[in-house]
Parts: C-alpha cells; structure tokens; sequence
C-alpha cells in the first residue's frame, strides 16, 4: 500500500492515480478514500493525477488513539500534498472532508493550490449557537457520540438511510450503497471516529473560509439531512470572496455517491471554466 509517515509516527494511507492537474479529494466521516471511487475513475480517464487519502483513524491509516483533530487532519493533508510534491490542485472536500480543506487553506494557504470544491460541507459551523442559530443543537452530536460508542455497527447502517435520502418518500435505495457506507465505516477505528464527531460539529472554519483566494465552488443539495445547507453552504459561499454555489433540488447528502454523471460533470465544467 502506498502510505506517509507523519511526524508524530501516523501512517496515511492514499491513492495516486493517473497523471495531469492534481484532483486531491478529502472524505467525510466516517468514510474513507473509496468514497471517491466514481469520481477517481471519471477523471483519472480524462488526463487528471486523482489521490486521495483516508483521513488518520479512518480506512486503512493508523488507527490513532491521539491527534484526531482538525488541525493534525490537515496538516496530515498538507504532508500527502508535499509528500507527492503536488502544485496547481484542484482540492475536493466532501462534509467533514470540507472542513479539511477549509482548513488547510487556513493554515497552509493556496500556494499550492489552484481551486477548490466543497461538497455538503460542514463549514462555517454545524452547531447551533446564538451567534448560529440555524445550527444543530448539541444535543444532536451528542446522540451520534452515544450510538456510534455503544453500537456503531447498526448506527452506521441506519445512518445511511438519512445520509443517501433514502427515507424520502420514493426513494430508490440501494442496498450496496448502504453496504459499502457501512463497511468503510467499520473500518474506521472507534476512538478516531469518536474524537471526529466534535471536529465536525463544534469547529468552527469562518477565519479558513475568509483566507480563501481562489474559485470556490460549493456544491450542496437543498434536502441535505446531514449537513442542513441553510446553516453550511448558504453562509459558506457568502463568506469567500466570488464563490460560486450550486445547489441540487432534492439533493441528498452523498452527492457524488448518488449523483455521479451530474456531480462528475459539474465538477469538470468548473475545472475547465
């Protein structure tokens, strides 16, 4: 397997693919690079280097007893980036995946850099606060703490049905989805996992998002049950400066999961635009 070894001793694994302009793709919880095989494939086939690496405590990275915050996460990012000496990047971030590349940018700057999407992504702030009251209330995190502590097997299972919109009336579901959702989660380790879930609700990425200079795209479906896009991208793509955002009517959360012509060809369009 092809992996780095950070500074405090972390194994990343990741994926590089292809050769061209660098598509780097960061995933949400608890997922992993596998998350992103449709869109590896679709762009590796049109000339792009596609990499992709699983998040420290996730997929088939060290499973981290420490470290699992979001400044380790993307300065984790940022050692695969110089590790395989990338420039000129088209940076993809899907949900807590968008809060990495939110804040990478925020601490490593665009140097590299040369665009960057953001998928159903958690930035600014997921929690409810009186600064934020479209916020989820705590008490919603709270619950995915308990249930992914005591039987996160079942709650990752069930937590695809919301995830994939799957519990909308009429809803297509597919039961390899939901399968390979639920198997890339249990291969996260359950301390890692744990640790992410106060990253990806109490982190708040307003100062990262204000440090962004180049196109931004923010793609978010409007029946995001996960990341709701009236406290996410709808405030996200006011605060970068010339932000383009995209909504999706109908949109569930996993876009590029359940949409992947019409994501895969968005995505090109704004690369190319």
């Amino acid at each position: 397997m092809s992996t780095i070894k950070t500074k405090d001793g972390t194994e990343i694994f990741y994926k590089d693919w292809g050769s061209g302009q660098p598509i780097v793709f960061s995933h949400g919880w608890p997922l992993s690079a596998d998350a992103w095989d449709a869109q590896m494939m679709f762009f590796g086939e049109r000339g792009f280097r596609v990499v992709a690496h699983d998040r420290r405590g996730h997929g088939r990275s060290s499973q981290t007893w420490t470290g699992n915050d979001m400044d380790t996460y993307a300065d984790d990012l940022a050692a695969v980036i110089e590790h395989l000496d990338l420039n000129d990047i088209v940076l993809v971030g899907h949900s807590t995946g968008g809060g990495e590349v939110a804040h990478y940018i925020g601490r490593h700057g665009t140097k590299r850099v040369a665009k960057a999407v953001l998928v159903g992504a958690v930035p600014p702030l997921m929690l409810k606060t009186e600064a934020n009251p479209n916020g989820l209330p705590i008490e919603v995190f709270d619950d995915i703490r308990k249930n992914t502590y005591e039987n996160r097997s079942q709650f990752f299972y069930d937590l695809s049905m919301p995830f994939y919109g799957y519990n909308r009336e009429g809803a297509k579901v597919s039961e390899g989805i939901r399968m390979n959702f639920w198997l890339q989660g249990m291969q996260a380790g359950i301390k890692p996992a744990y640790d992410c879930i106060e990253q990806f609700s109490e982190v708040d990425y307003t100062e990262d998002l204000k440090k962004f200079d180049i196109p931004t795209l923010f793609l978010h479906g409007d029946d995001d049950q996960i990341v709701p896009i009236i406290a996410s991208a709808m405030i996200s793509s006011k605060i970068v400066p010339n932000a383009t955002l995209k909504v999706y009517p109908g949109g569930a959360h996993g876009l590029a999961q359940l949409q992947p012509d019409q994501f895969n060809n968005d995505l090109l369009a704004f690369i190319k635009g």
